[in-house]
Formats: structure tokens, sequence, C-alpha cells
């Protein structure tokens, strides 16, 4: 950075006291930052920032010159991103879609890191060296097509080049040379302005969304904050006087504009306790429970709030007849499953001394909360020894019974849904597989059912549905286009021991598609609402927001979102089952009530047994937005 003292230098090969190295380091990262309280940490985990606390790599004893650059640019750029970015802008100028959400933050990222650059040569040299390292260990010079090169990163190197003057290093290879042309063509005005407005988040973000409308990314965002409130109003307005609104916007998801229609069908297939958002009540469940087969915590599945749902949202299937609900078992043979269980151990063997601890103290907090509660003076039950005083002075008195008090959390069942698709590959569905098991086997102990489901889908850009469109004439506005593939890693009933190596199947090379949230809640939500127990609970853990290729090429371009919004809103609102979300790496706070969005997927192990833990401590009343819970920076 500039402006350090040669304190911080160190002669290639040299063993060196990396202390002062430290301390120089930290120093400039809270200086650039303007902020004195930033911790800064030097650690062998990934680098990454949460909030003020900033995670650097380990200095070895034998810096080279280039290992303190790289770790000097990292350093510079969280730094930058304190000092120069506002989350709270950022998200609500954000785009709703994958792709364009990705391009959308790499930018931004480039934009705060071209601001130091320009401020600060040193700066800009530590961030080149730190950017040609990234594209190395991605292997970008290997890259010769332009299905392979990541547009988010091509976009990236375009704006700083626009807005530095610095060419891409020579280990990003032929990256942006794939998708220099594409984005000049769609958006070549757009670049002009970026360098007038880099100081100013929020108009840069306007003109990146106009870029990416430009595209057919992502739609403009062209009103102002003071207008679009305005147009909150008229928009209920004319909601109120009849008019049914076309799209579900982040805003009117939760509104209370639906349909007539679909709250008195909604009433009628709900418990009266269960009306304006009320649980049933545990009286009513054990009285359906009654009526049930003799399947061990299975029961009749009562009316879901999912009948005739699509048709209320506009949302439709083109076929279902290559859908598939399946096993872990069904999809890979007893040998393949037990190898890629140990290679699942290997890959985290590292991890799995801090995730047990996180488990053992999920334990302990819940085993706390069975502390036996009593009923007292009780005319039947066990016979109360504290009480027998009572008969030595007087001896007409009758004697008294007590009866154990039955907790919170006994009769519930857990269920993790895991996003199985390919965004999801490498580090983040490791960990995510192992805290599902860690959480399968400490809530097994405190007598807790878990379910562990995957979804994705069979193939592809398509499948064996999109060739039957194909077939058809390819008729317009298909809806959903792909073959859905729903896993079932570990039923409730399955005891963890039986079901532990089924979780290996998510490192399998091939398995992890694309992703379509809303009919995989749909799914979960109905298994679950099928179970006995009183209490359900639901965990999504996801990356980003529903992608399907071939779905969103012949509809709308939010049409999954859409679809997964309303089915959010119709959990939280209209269904006994809890519903919360763990993002890791997206903010999934704009979709669901209750939601944490984590950076490092190595948080994920704390983020699962805080919020299961806070859910157990102090349940919310149903429908009431964030509850105990917390949102991580």
């Amino acid at each position: 950075m500039a402006g350090r003292g040669d304190n911080s230098q160190a002669k290639p090969g040299t063993a060196v006291d990396t202390e002062p190295l430290r301390r120089a380091i930290t120093g400039c990262v809270r200086s650039i930052a303007g902020d004195a309280s930033v911790e800064v940490a030097f650690a062998n985990d990934r680098p990454g920032i949460a909030g003020e606390r900033i995670r650097l790599p380990e200095i070895s004893k034998r810096p080279t010159a280039h290992e303190l650059a790289v770790t000097r640019g990292l350093g510079d750029s969280m730094a930058l991103r304190l000092a120069c970015h506002d989350q709270k802008v950022h998200a609500s100028m954000a785009p709703e879609g994958q792709d364009a959400r990705s391009v959308f933050d790499a930018v931004e990222q480039a934009r705060v890191e071209s601001i130091g650059a320009l401020r600060m040569t040193g700066v800009a040299a530590n961030l080149k060296s730190m950017t040609s390292e990234k594209y190395a260990k991605a292997n970008f010079s290997g890259i010769e097509r332009r299905e392979d090169a990541p547009l988010s990163e091509a976009g990236a190197m375009m704006v700083r080049e626009a807005l530095t003057g610095q060419k891409p290093p020579e280990s990003a290879g032929k990256v942006l040379d794939l998708w220099r042309s594409f984005i000049e063509e769609k958006a070549s005005s757009d670049f002009s302005n970026l360098a007038n407005v880099i100081e100013d988040q929020q108009a840069f973000a306007r003109v990146v969304r106009h870029m990416l409308s430009s595209m057919e990314m992502a739609e403009d965002f062209g009103e102002d904050p003071e207008q679009a409130e305005q147009d909150e109003t008229s928009e209920e307005d004319q909601q109120r006087s009849g008019e049914e609104e076309q799209e579900y916007s982040e805003e009117d998801a939760g509104s209370e504009s639906a349909p007539a229609d679909e709250s008195e069908s909604a009433e009628e297939q709900m418990d009266d306790g269960e009306r304006d958002g009320a649980e049933i009540s545990d009286d009513d469940m054990s009285e359906e429970g009654d009526e049930d087969s003799e399947t061990p915590g299975e029961m009749r599945r009562p009316a879901s709030p999912f009948d005739d749902f699509n048709e209320k949202v506009d949302y439709k299937v083109f076929t279902e007849a290559f859908d598939e609900e399946t096993s872990a078992e069904e999809l890979c043979d007893e040998v393949e499953l037990d190898r890629l269980r140990a290679f699942l151990d290997k890959q985290l063997a590292h991890l799995q001394g801090a995730v047990g601890r996180l488990a053992n103290r999920l334990q302990r907090r819940l085993m706390a909360q069975q502390n036996r509660s009593w009923d007292f003076d009780l005319e039947e039950g066990y016979l109360d020894p504290a009480r027998l005083t009572r008969l030595i002075i007087d001896p007409m008195q009758p004697l008294s019974f007590k009866r154990e008090k039955d907790t919170q959390f006994r009769d519930t069942v857990v269920t993790l849904v895991i996003d199985n698709s390919g965004s999801m590959r490498g580090r983040p569905i490791t960990v995510a597989a192992t805290c599902a098991d860690i959480l399968a086997r400490t809530l097994e102990r405190c007598g807790v059912k878990v379910e562990i489901l995957g979804f994705t889908t069979k193939a592809w850009k398509g499948g064996q549905s999109r060739e039957q469109w194909l077939a058809s004439g390819k008729p317009p506005t298909p809806g959903r286009l792909n073959d859905l593939r729903h896993i079932v890693y570990k039923s409730a009933d399955a005891p963890w021991r039986r079901a532990r190596r089924n979780l290996g199947l998510m490192m399998r090379e091939g398995l992890l598609k694309e992703n379509i949230d809303g009919e995989a809640l749909i799914w979960a939500h109905n298994r679950l609402l099928a179970r006995r127990e009183q209490r359900k609970i639901m965990m999504m853990i996801s990356d980003g927001a529903p992608v399907d290729d071939s779905t969103l090429s012949v509809n709308p371009g939010n049409y999954l979102e859409r679809h997964l919004r309303a089915v959010i809103e119709q959990i939280e609102t209209r269904s006994p089952v809890e519903l919360l979300a763990i993002g890791i790496g997206h903010d999934v706070t704009r979709y669901y009530r209750r939601a944490v969005t984590i950076v490092d997927a190595d948080e994920l192990a704390g983020a699962m047994t805080e919020q299961l833990a806070g859910l157990f401590e102090d349940k919310p009343a149903k429908g009431a937005r964030g509850g105990s819970f917390r949102r991580a920076s």
C-alpha cells in the first residue's frame, strides 16, 4: 500500500518476524477503511469479510514479494469496500436474476477498488497483484470458449479498464476478449458515464442497471426512490379498484391485496385456530393424529395451502412426466456411496472439530431446556414424596401426585432443504452436507427428528421436457421446462447411522445442475405437513435465486423468482410450518422473513446451529417479521 515503510518489506526467501508485517498491514487497512475499530485476522482459512471483521491469509515465515503484494491487495480491497460501499444501497438497487446479480456484484467491487487505485498508486499496484493471483488460481488463461468465461468477471474487467485505464493482467487470459464485442455492442454508451459517477454509489448502480437492461439481463432501474414511494401508493389504489398485477414485486408480495377467493379458500382448508396467521393448537393436531395410519411418524395429509396454487399465481408446468423423486440409494450403489462419503470426510477433516464444537453447544442449549418441569397437587400421576409430610401433620389430608410437563420441542420435526444446483459446487456443497450431517446427529440425540432433502434437475438445458416441447411445435409460454429431480437423503424416521453415507452423493460429479426453488419448497412443505409431529420447522439452504436456463429462455425473466416469492408468502402466512433460510454468499433476506446471510461457507455451521437454537429458545409468533433472527453482514 502507498505510504508503507521499509518495515513491511522482506527479501524473498528470508525468514522474518511476521508480527511487524501484520501490524503494518492492519494499520493500513484501518486507515483506508477510516475505522480504527476494524478487526484484522490472519489465518489459513479463505480470505473474507464479515461486518467489520476482515480475514487475510496467514503470512508465511519466508514471504516473497509477490505473496506480500497479494496479501496487501486483499486487505486494500476489503478496506475499500468498508470505506466506499453501502450495503443498504447495494441491496435496494440490485437486480433479481442470479446472473444479473453476479455481474452487478462484481462491477460494484470493481468500482470500490478503482476508487482506491485512482487515489493511491501503491494501492493500485497491490490490487493488480491480487487480481492477477485470483485469475491465475481460477485458471482463466485456459479458457477458450465464451461459454466457459464468466460474464461477471469480464464485466468487472471492462469496468475497471474504463475507470482506471489498466488492462487486465495476463493471467486473465481471453475472458474479456471473448465478451468484449458483446458488451460493447449492447452497452458501450453506458461505459462513458461510469467515470462521472464513480464516487456516487447509487448513481453508479443506476448506470449499471441500465447496462444490464441493454444486455437483456435485468430491468432498468429508472425511478428515483421518492418517485417509487409515490408509485407504490398509486399501485395499491389500482389494486383496490380491482386491477390485477401481472408480477409479484418485493414490496407487494406480502401485502394485503391477495384476491378474496384465495383468502376464502385457504380459510376453508384451515382450522379455526389457524386463521389470521395463528398456529394450529396442540389439541387439534393430536385429534388429527388419532385418525392416522399405523406408519410411525406419518399421518393422513391434511389439506395443503398449495391446492390449486399454480392457477392463482399464473405458474404452470409443461409436463411432469419426466420429474423424479428418488433416494440416494437409487441414484448410486453402496460402494460408490461409501467412496463419496469418505471423500466428503477427507475434504472437511479440518472443519469437523469446529462444527463438532458448535453441535455440542447446540445440544447443551437444547438439553438445558429438557430439565424436568412438573405439575403438582394432582389427583393422579406420580406420588409426590415432598408432600408426604402433610400426612404426618394431618392424616386426613389426601395424597398428592405430580406429572411431568412436556417440553416445547420434544414433538418436533426439522426438514433441511439443500440447494443442489451447479453454483453450489465445491466448498459450499461440502460444508452444507457436513453441517446437515452434524445437525441430524445432534438433533436426534435431543429427540428431534430430522429430514434431509435436496433439489436439482435431471439435465442441463431442459432435458426430455424441452425435447417434448420442441416436438410439440414450441407452444408459447410453456411454463417450467425442465425435468425436476428431488432427492431424499434422509427421511425423518430413518436413524442417522443408516443415512449417513447418503450425504456423500452431493459430492458426485454431474449431480448438481439447475435449481427451481419454488417447486422444491412446495414438495418439502407437503412432506412435512403430512408428519404427525406438532411442531414443524423447515430450513432452506441456498446460494441465490432460482435459475433454469431452459425455462427462463421461453418465459419472462422473473418467472421462477416470482413463483418462489409467492410460495414463500403462502408458507409464511397460511401454513403451520415454520420457515427459515440461510443464504450462502447471496442475500436471501429479500425473499424470506426469517433469514440470515453468510459471507463465507465456513460460517454455515454456526448460522444453522444459532438459528435452530434461537427457534427452540424463543418461538416467534406466526407471521411476525424478523422474530428473534438476526441478519449477518
